[in-house]
């Protein structure tokens, strides 16, 4: 969950298992309204932000439906969503079963990896994505 530049917050959607392809979603809340879908289109969401810009990034723990929730070398993605709904997955290569993420500043990310793992694997990432 993170709050927007707008105020409202913005909860990902961690779906349970089986993940379902394409099938989790970022709601907007506004506290005395109804939810909203602001953003949708993902497999399974472990953490949202917002860049300098005001857009929203989402980070998947996984990019497609695996019959292990637990298996470590699940791919994961690093996604924008621009105001106008269109997503661009920034990073992905190499990011395994993410856990979280953080904004940092002029293009720069933290996000965990190999979260699920028992075998201490995890990691702190750091990923600048040139503007």
């Amino acid at each position: 969950m993170a709050q927007g530049p707008d105020g409202a917050f913005y909860v990902g959607q961690l779906t349970g298992f089986p993940f379902q392809h394409g099938a989790a979603k970022v709601w907007r809340i506004v506290p005395g309204h109804a939810p909203t879908v602001y953003a949708s289109g993902f497999t399974c969401i472990s953490g949202v932000t917002f860049d300098e810009r005001g857009r929203l990034v989402v980070l998947e723990m996984t990019t497609d439906a695996d019959p292990d929730p637990f298996n470590a070398t699940q791919t994961g993605a690093l996604v924008r969503v621009e105001h106008n709904g269109q997503q661009t997955t920034l990073a992905s290569a190499g990011l395994l079963n993410l856990g979280g993420v953080t904004y940092a500043g002029h293009g720069t990310y933290y996000v965990t990896t190999e979260t699920a793992g028992a075998d201490g694997a995890g990691q702190l990432v750091k990923i600048h994505v040139p503007d």
